[in-house]
């Protein structure tokens, strides 16, 4: 446990310097939702119909934003090759690489959802449906984010390659994400589409650290 803490530790104040990319994903987060009124208009109805599906869109296109992070520069600089004759599981390595992506991309999603729900009109009654919504279902954008990080790793200009095998699979969660805020929305239960959310990230955390591992034992010999 101390290597991944050591490695996640690491990775996180990569993540935090200046030019690390770390605040990225947040600002396109924050800066897509923004502008979605003066795109639609500032009518509430309408606003608080779409804001689930906006902010959980946001959210998915702001931690593919920074994917490429998770491997790619250790990759270039030898830092990979190491880990992989380190004492830690490559699978470790995966999972304390994904946790750092989360904590510094979907975390702070999480925190400003309701701001920015509420931005949109979202009735109060749905912010708690948002913020559990996304605080069960972004860390799998970024365990599922981690399994295409580890197929593109090596690939020159690989980025558009990563979105187009990532983002077929962000689509459940998408669904469930936004379906839970609507559900509030009318009043009914989320609880059904946020009990799948977590089972979905609880499958991401038991399958992506090994698929990871393996595509990255294939690209790296």
């Amino acid at each position: 446990m101390r290597g991944i803490a050591s490695l996640l530790t690491r990775d996180l104040a990569l993540a935090l310097r200046l030019g690390g990319g770390g605040g990225i994903g947040v600002a396109f987060f924050v800066l897509a939702v923004v502008l979605i009124p003066l795109g639609v208009g500032r009518e509430a109805a309408t606003l608080a119909r779409i804001a689930g599906g906006v902010l959980w869109i946001a959210a998915l296109l702001a931690a593919l934003l920074s994917l490429d992070r998770i491997f790619q520069a250790d990759f270039e600089d030898g830092t990979l090759d190491q880990l992989m004759l380190s004492p830690l599981a490559l699978e470790q390595v995966v999972l304390a690489k994904s946790i750092a992506h989360w904590l510094t991309t979907g975390l702070p999603m999480v925190v400003i959802a309701p701001i920015l729900g509420a931005m949109l009109q979202l009735p109060n009654s749905a912010l708690p449906a948002l913020m559990i919504g996304m605080a069960l279902g972004t860390p799998a954008l970024s365990l599922i984010g981690a399994i295409g990080a580890a197929i593109t790793v090596g690939v020159r200009r690989g980025g558009l390659l990563l979105s187009i095998l990532v983002l077929p699979l962000y689509i459940p969660t998408l669904i469930l994400g936004a379906r839970a805020v609507e559900q509030s929305l009318l009043a009914l239960s989320p609880w059904p589409a946020l009990g799948l959310l977590a089972a979905l990230t609880l499958f991401s955390a038991a399958l992506a650290p090994f698929a990871a591992a393996a595509a990255l034992r294939i690209n790296t010999r």
